[in-house]
Order: structure tokens, then sequence, then C-alpha cells
């Protein structure tokens, strides 16, 4: 019988291992997670409640930017909202507890709730019991990563996660990141808490993936249509408490230049970082770090260990964390049949649900630096949402899309949008790339006059550009 401990099932990668792994003949599972409710980040503070909230901006966002609409627009309600969000997120979260549960009952498979420890390599403590393992599966998860700053620990903050729970907005805030979390969470502060906001960017645009293009019209988007105050590169050297609650900020340019900014609060939307330091992992010889985690989702200094999703700091996305999970418990069959594993390789794709979703941004793909960089001679269509009429008719003209192709197979590599309805797009998108089609057997219509005619003029548009 092969013994699997999974830490942290509850999560995303942690409850795909185990419904891969449950029913499996010779396989004993321990899942383990201390979850209160438990359920996973995405669950209870990530993709579903903060989707949640910025669907009541979106409402309100497009309301007051239609000229064609009389009266103020309706003030959200964020008491009531949060409440929904609340409701909606409890019950997923159960369904997710409940499916694990489900499996414990099981005759092969138990459930522990309590928080695990490694007490020796594959030998894990937890509920009062200690666990001898074949395999261990990482699955923590991933927290806040609170940024090392002077005066930090001398000044209140909130994360996004306080965010999602507040009900009385401040009037001013400071803002630090503008990555995934802060692209989301920033729209969502101005627009529906009529908070001035100040937003502090590292680089000279947002959105490091993308190609150029796509960062400055973010930076065009949030300055002009949500009052958003962007200061680029430039950094954060210290932060303190003002006199009547608030917080001081100041900042260094590139050029030398210093400035301060003062606010009623402050928000860290500074990425995360791996759940790994409740693990005793210094009883292992587990040593996290960079390449710590193979493509095969196993620990490069225990190949009886497997870290997939947010806890190997790869790529912090949740369908990137199950996708892994299902790398992991594949391979962990695989090694006990004796056979080669496979390696977890993703096609990128991404969407950030910007200008509170109704402009996200989205990404299949190579973008045309990466696409170059690989050796391809590529073919490049470029299209403003602006050139399709179907935006303007819908009132939502702000925004381009790009598509890259191969010149010599005219195969898609990749896809970018920044505009309305692109995150639907998306999906389009990934089964043209992942599967590799040739760009002139890909459709170029749209049976009626619809935002996707905007891929249909960069299929039109890269087409003509490759030779007969």
């Amino acid at each position: 019988m092969v013994h699997v401990v999974i830490i942290g099932a509850y999560g995303s990668a942690g409850s795909v291992v185990a419904e891969e792994l449950a029913g499996e003949p010779d396989v004993e599972l321990t899942l383990i997670d201390d979850g209160d409710p438990g359920g996973g980040l995405c669950i209870l503070r990530g993709c579903m409640p903060s989707k949640e909230v910025l669907s009541a901006g979106s409402h309100r966002f497009r309301v007051r930017h239609d000229d064609r609409l009389r009266g103020k627009p309706h003030e959200v309600d964020v008491e009531r909202t949060i409440r929904r969000k609340d409701a909606h997120t409890l019950g997923w979260a159960e369904y997710r507890r409940e499916a694990i549960h489900d499996l414990a009952e099981r005759d092969d498979v138990r459930f522990v709730h309590d928080t695990a420890r490694f007490v020796d390599d594959c030998t894990v403590r937890a509920g009062g019991r200690k666990f001898e393992a074949d395999y261990v599966v990482v699955a923590t998860g991933s927290a806040v990563n609170i940024p090392d700053l002077p005066g930090i620990e001398d000044v209140e903050h909130q994360t996004s996660a306080e965010l999602l729970d507040d009900t009385d907005l401040p009037d001013s805030a400071v803002v630090m990141g503008l990555g995934y979390i802060g692209l989301e969470m920033v729209p969502y502060l101005s627009e529906v808490g009529g908070t001035d906001v100040t937003v502090v960017e590292h680089d000279e645009r947002p959105i490091d993936e993308a190609d150029p293009a796509f960062g400055d019209a973010v930076l065009e988007l949030y300055r002009e249509q949500f009052d958003v105050t962007i200061p680029t590169e430039c950094y954060e050297k210290r932060v303190e408490p003002t006199d009547d609650g608030g917080v001081r900020l100041y900042l260094e340019h590139d050029d030398g230049d210093e400035e301060v900014v003062e606010a009623d609060e402050l928000y860290l939307f500074t990425g995360r970082r791996p759940c790994l330091g409740r693990l005793g992992l210094k009883n292992t010889d587990l040593r996290p770090g960079p390449d710590w985690v193979l493509d095969t989702m196993q620990a490069r200094d225990d190949n009886r260990v497997f870290v997939p999703g947010d806890a190997n700091g790869e790529e912090q996305i949740l369908h990137v964390a199950k996708e892994q999970g299902a790398t992991a418990a594949e391979n962990i069959l695989r090694r006990e049949r004796g056979v080669p594993l496979d390696d977890y390789h993703n096609v990128t794709h991404h969407v950030i649900f910007s200008g509170l979703g109704v402009y996200p941004y989205a990404r299949v793909g190579m973008t045309e630096r990466e696409a170059r960089d690989s050796g391809y001679d590529v073919v490049v269509a470029k299209r403003q949402a602006s050139d399709d009429g179907v935006f303007k008719a819908k009132d939502a003209p702000e925004g381009l899309s790009k598509l890259v192709v191969d010149r010599e197979s005219a195969t898609v590599l990749g896809w970018q949008g920044l505009h309305y309805h692109a995150d639907v797009m998306a999906k389009t998108m990934q089964i043209v790339v992942e599967m590799g089609l040739d760009v002139r057997e890909v459709p170029d219509r749209a049976y009626h006059p619809t935002t996707p005619e905007i891929i249909d003029g960069l299929l039109r548009d890269v087409t003509a550009q490759l030779p007969e």
C-alpha cells in the first residue's frame, strides 16, 4: 500500500491531487488542512470574492461613463455587496470542504483538521499523530507578502483580504503594488469608495509580461477613467504614521527626485509568498529557494515530496495550481509504476480583471518579444478596439489587441487583448494557440456584429501579410 500525505487538502492544488488519487488501488491517503472555515484561497480571499465586489463597481462605472443615460448613477451599497459576497463565499467553500470530507468516507482515506509539521523526511505530525508517508504533497498555498520597508511595522495597513471585507472605504489611500492584485483592486477603491488613490509603479508601466503598448494603455485608462494618480519609475523609501492616524510614504524617483504622499490608509497589494514557515522544513532535506521544485512537481532535494500550486512560488494562478496538482498526482502513480515522469509545461493563459473587469487584460501563448527571442520569424497584427464599431456601439471603445503568428508555418503563437470581453475571448484563443492552428484555417467571420470581430480583424490582417 502506497501512503500519500497531502498537506493543504482544501486548496486548489491539494484537492485535485486528492481527487485524482482517491480510489486508486493500493493508494492510502491522509488529507490534512487547518483551514477555518477552509476552502482554499481562490474561494475565500481570491478569485471568487474579488469578482463579486468588482462586478458591483463595474455596473456603476459603466452607467457613469455612458452619456446616453440621464441622472446620477446609483451608489454601490457596500454593506449589501459584502454581505452577499460573504454568503456566496461560504457556500462555495462549503462545497469544496464537503468534497474533501466525502473522500474521507472511503476506507483508504482519512482527513485530519490540524496544522501539519514535518518531523523527519516524509514523516508528518498532525492531530496528535505521526504519519509516515511514501510521498508527501505540499500544497499549502501562499500568503500576503509584506515588503521589507523601513517603518512598515509602525503603521496600520490593509491587504486585499481586508479590503474585501471593508464596508467603510477611506477618503484617500496610497497603494503599494500595481501587479495583478493592484490592477484589480485600485479601480474598486476609486469607483466604489470614491477614494482618492495614489498607487506606486516601480517600472515605466504596469504588466511586465505584456508588450509595452498594453501597459501604456492601462496607465492612460486608470488615470483618465478612474482618476488614479500613478507615479512611475519610483520606489518606496520609508513609511511613517501621521499625527491624525493616516500614513506618510516617502518615494524616490529614478531621476533622484523625492516625493511624499499622505493618505488615510495604506494598502499593500505587493504579491504573495509561499506558505512554508510552519511546516518544519528544517527537519527535512528540503531547502526552498530558486528552482527548488522541478518540472515534475518534485522537490529538488527529495523526489518523494511534490509541491504543486502557489507553494512552489513559480506561477501563483488558480488554473496553474490545478494543472500542477494533476501532474503531481499522475507522477506519483508513474513513479510507482517505474515509468518516466511527465514534466508540467504551461502555455501561458493569464487574465487580469483590470478596469473593474470592463477592460480586462488577457494573454495566451507568447508575446512578440518572447517569440522573437525563441527564434521565430513572426508576423504581427495589432488592432485598436475603436477600429471596430461594435465597441463604440456598446460604449466600451478603449483598448487594443495583438496577434503573433509564425511566418513559416502560419501557426498562431500568441494573442493579447486589453478590451471589453477580452477575458471571454481568451478561451477561444487558448484553443487556437494550444492546438497549434494555422491562422488561415481559423474562421475570420462573426455571424452578427459582436465584440469578437476584433479577433476576426486580427486574423485577416495577419493572413494578408503571409506569403501565398
